[in-house]
């Protein structure tokens, strides 16, 4: 592990402008509402597993699950800064995500430009996974 420290935070408190710099950054904004405050809190806030990474006080990396705790995790978001990605920080993110929540399995969709990435840290592909667009 580098110099970072990751520690589960309470999403009720997250810091969500500090969030969307780090969704920006790693270029998940592309796909997720952060220039929608009121969405971007409520995804952020709802999460029930909020897992961080910092370089000292600077956030650098977030994992944001829903989970059960005893049978699935669904990782909703992996989102690292580009400047500390390729230095382990999302394998410690999955890795401190799987530990608060040991005897469930992590579940996640894929940003394209990852697909290559999760096999390479022992994910399997699962060929049934469907998505329902929301109604609004």
């Amino acid at each position: 592990m580098g110099n970072w420290k990751l520690q589960v935070e309470d999403s009720a408190l997250a810091d969500v402008a500090e969030a969307a710099a780090v969704y920006r950054s790693s270029g998940l904004a592309e796909r997720r509402p952060v220039d929608d405050l009121a969405r971007f809190t409520a995804m952020i806030r709802g999460c029930n597993l909020l897992v961080t990474a910092r370089l000292d006080d600077r956030l650098i990396g977030i994992s944001r699950s829903l989970t059960d705790g005893s049978y699935a995790t669904y990782l909703c978001d992996l989102a690292v800064d580009k400047e500390f990605q390729r230095q382990g920080v999302g394998k410690e993110l999955i890795r401190a995500t799987q530990e608060a929540a040991p005897a469930a399995k992590i579940v996640l969709l894929s940003a394209p430009a990852a697909v290559d990435y999760y096999p390479h840290i022992g994910f399997k592909a699962h060929n049934s996974a469907w998505v329902l667009d929301p109604l609004a």
